[in-house]
């Protein structure tokens, strides 16, 4: 994107400066750029598209024709504080994703468990916008698609991508905006994420669908595309694979206290703000899609 179409978003950030804040507990929490990755992560395929820089305190991903890459959490966690600062990639990313996300699916007392919570950032051709898309999965439904334009140049610098994941709701954040919340409505029969999850991190291919529905796809001929990871250092609570630990909805984790069940007056104008301006697909107003709104999209979600 041109340098003057950045110029708006970059005001509009300023003007918001000093409520786009998330609490001091949760501002420090987390993010540690001196834990190296081996401390939480392990690479768990496209080995030789792996590059470890700065002793192990970033990484970076390259994706070609013959492979992408990918790194996923050594533990499981069943809340919690999440969040990666990701550099992504500068030049054509068009048809190419870069996933970071809470993942589980296994079978569990002979029930297959799919809960997923996503950020995708789907890339572009030069000058064109890069979309994160976000997704929740519930006991195996998803379908739950926002996407979103960000404001900033998300390849000409780190930026913050956060979860957070307690039994009232979960938060997706970029740096400190909210913009997306789904809400614990077990009360109307809505499927919430419950289970024990694993951190996943991958560079992939995706032309047949990430740009323009597929009609724009990779272009490997200028060579690799680069995604830089930054912040191994995991705020959550460990849980068994299978079981999901009780403790980890305990007010004992500072996520899961009173103050994290909803967002606050500041968090709640920035989070309209940023959904008015910059979200540009939500499944909930889809009536092609869903001609019977998604119970959890009547009365806020």
């Amino acid at each position: 994107m041109g340098l003057c179409q950045w110029m708006i978003p970059m005001v509009m950030v300023v003007l918001f400066d000093g409520f786009f804040l998330l609490s001091d507990a949760g501002r420090t929490a987390g993010f540690d750029k001196n834990v190296p990755f081996d401390e939480f992560y392990n690479v768990t395929w496209g080995n030789h598209h792996v590059q470890f820089l700065n002793q192990g305190r970033e990484v970076k991903l390259s994706l070609d024709q013959s492979s992408g890459a990918g790194f996923a959490s050594k533990s499981y966690y069943g809340s919690g504080y999440f969040q990666m600062k990701i550099k992504l990639p500068a030049k054509d990313s068009a048809g190419v994703v870069t996933a970071y996300y809470l993942f589980l699916n296994t079978t569990i007392h002979d029930k297959i468990m799919h809960d997923e919570l996503d950020f995708e950032f789907l890339g572009n051709r030069p000058g064109k916008p890069i979309t994160l898309s976000t997704n929740v999965f519930a006991h195996g439904i998803g379908g739950r698609e926002q996407k979103f334009t960000l404001w900033f140049d998300p390849t000409a610098d780190f930026h913050n991508y956060k979860l957070l994941w307690n039994h009232h709701h979960i938060v997706f954040f970029v740096d400190e905006t909210p913009i997306r919340v789904f809400k614990n409505n077990i009360n109307k029969g809505v499927g919430y994420p419950n289970n024990t999850m694993q951190l996943i991190v991958s560079l992939w291919d995706g032309s047949s669908w990430a740009t323009d529905g597929g009609q724009t796809k990779a272009n490997w001929a200028n060579g690799p595309v680069e995604t830089q990871f930054q912040g191994f250092k995991i705020d959550g609570c460990l849980s068994p694979l299978k079981s999901l630990n009780k403790d980890c909805f305990a007010p004992s984790y500072w996520w899961n206290t009173k103050n994290y069940w909803q967002l606050d007056t500041t968090q709640q104008k920035a989070y309209d703000e940023v959904r008015k301006k910059y979200m540009n697909y939500d499944y909930c107003t889809d009536k092609g899609r869903y001609p019977k709104p998604p119970p959890e999209c009547i009365g806020g979600k």
